[in-house]
């Protein structure tokens, strides 16, 4: 099954082909996407669980900025950059951690949780300094059903649950804001435009082809569809057990849900935000997933999985905590082929003979991102590279 919503005119002779080659791996592109695209898009952080008391903090480093999102004394959650005012350095390290305060660790400038300074020692020998507006500075930070979200520049889009407004009924059951982390963030640096990466995550034609297990596991049942802000992946787990022996008792040892409806029980649910951040949403678990550009050629994957904590029988917690490994163990090996897959596709859009592919009535995400891509970048409906300096012409 395939479906599209708000796709853009059929009157746009590019409308039916993909992105040029060169747009993969262009550094004036790159440039372009960082300013018009990442500065201004909804970048998950963690959950609200991860941040359960004041000082609890999370990072987020992306376009070359570094984002601290922290728990207030008042239980508030703010987001600010993580750049002390006064030489620029860097407050905190790591991706998490807990604080009474943020002290820079070059001149001991001190924030406090909600961001004002409150601490420049011998402060009397900087006359210029103005307190008041010499805190932290904000960044953009929305929350959805408990995930985190901040962005660097407002350009008046839609917030994330405005962008996931058509499927909120369909998430509901999965009980997000009741998540816990499992684990930690995992990143896996990868040499591919950030881009091939999105293009395979929304992409149903490679399934069969690629993926034998998730074959096995979902028959013809994998379905894509794309709204204007969201694309949505789906599949239905077939009764015949596997030939494979970790999705033969994930099939077997996946327990009911209670909190989930009938035909939940077996479902795998995918949903991509524009541009990059994506839910895998299972009856065992949630993971959230997103690919960060590092370059034009590069990319890291940040992804981590939540689950319900929920109050089981011993039995149902031993058969869940089976079920989770072994989905583990199955997408494991779905990200070794994907990985693959990208990693060839990188490398061929390098060859003078590629420079753009047609694209099937089927790829419905694909035709809808490379549409937006060409409207935020002119230039992207350029077929062939065109000389160094075009984006300040």
């Amino acid at each position: 099954m395939a479906t599209i919503a708000h796709n853009s005119p059929a009157t746009d002779p590019l409308d039916g082909w993909s992105l040029p080659a060169w747009t993969y791996h262009d550094a004036e592109f790159f440039a372009l996407e960082q300013a018009r695209i990442f500065r201004p898009s909804w970048q998950v952080v963690c959950h609200e669980s991860d941040l359960p008391a004041a000082g609890d903090w999370h990072t987020l480093d992306y376009c070359g900025e570094s984002v601290i999102v922290v728990r207030g004394r008042d239980a508030v959650l703010r987001a600010f950059t993580n750049v002390c005012r006064h030489r620029g350095s860097r407050l905190v390290d790591g991706a998490s951690g807990c604080a009474r305060k943020l002290v820079c660790p070059y001149h001991a400038w001190t924030y406090d949780l909600d961001g004002r300074l409150t601490g420049v020692p011998d402060s009397a020998s900087y006359p210029a300094l103005d307190r008041e507006r010499s805190g932290l500075v904000p960044v953009g930070m929305e929350s959805w059903n408990g995930f985190v979200f901040v962005r660097l520049e407002d350009d008046g889009g839609p917030s994330p649950a405005q962008m996931m407004a058509p499927y909120e009924a369909m998430i509901a059951p999965y009980r997000f804001r009741e998540l816990e982390a499992l684990g930690r963030v995992t990143l896996r640096p990868r040499e591919v435009n950030w881009k091939n990466v999105g293009d395979n995550y929304s992409d149903g034609l490679h399934i069969p082809v690629a993926h034998p297990g998730l074959t096995r596991l979902f028959g013809k049942s994998y379905g894509v569809e794309a709204e204007q802000h969201v694309d949505r992946m789906w599949g239905d787990m077939i009764d015949r057990p596997s030939a494979n022996w970790s999705e033969a008792l994930y099939q077997r040892l996946l327990p009911p849900v209670p909190h989930l409806p009938d035909h939940a029980q077996r479902h795998w649910l995918y949903f991509k935000l524009w541009p990059n951040v994506a839910f895998d949403i299972y009856p065992d678990q949630v993971d959230f997933m997103q690919w960060l550009p590092t370059g034009p050629t590069s990319c890291v994957i940040r992804e981590i999985s939540y689950v319900l904590p929920g109050a089981y029988s011993a039995d149902h917690r031993r058969e869940m905590r089976a079920a989770r490994y072994l989905n583990w163990r199955i997408n494991r090996q779905v990200n070794t082929e994907d990985t693959a897959l990208i990693a060839r596709v990188q490398q061929g859009m390098q060859s003078a003979s590629f420079t753009t592919g047609p694209l099937s009535d089927k790829e419905v995400c694909l035709k809808q991102f490379c549409a937006r891509m060409r409207h935020i970048i002119p230039q992207a409906r350029m077929e062939r590279q065109p000389a160094p300096g075009w984006s300040h012409a």
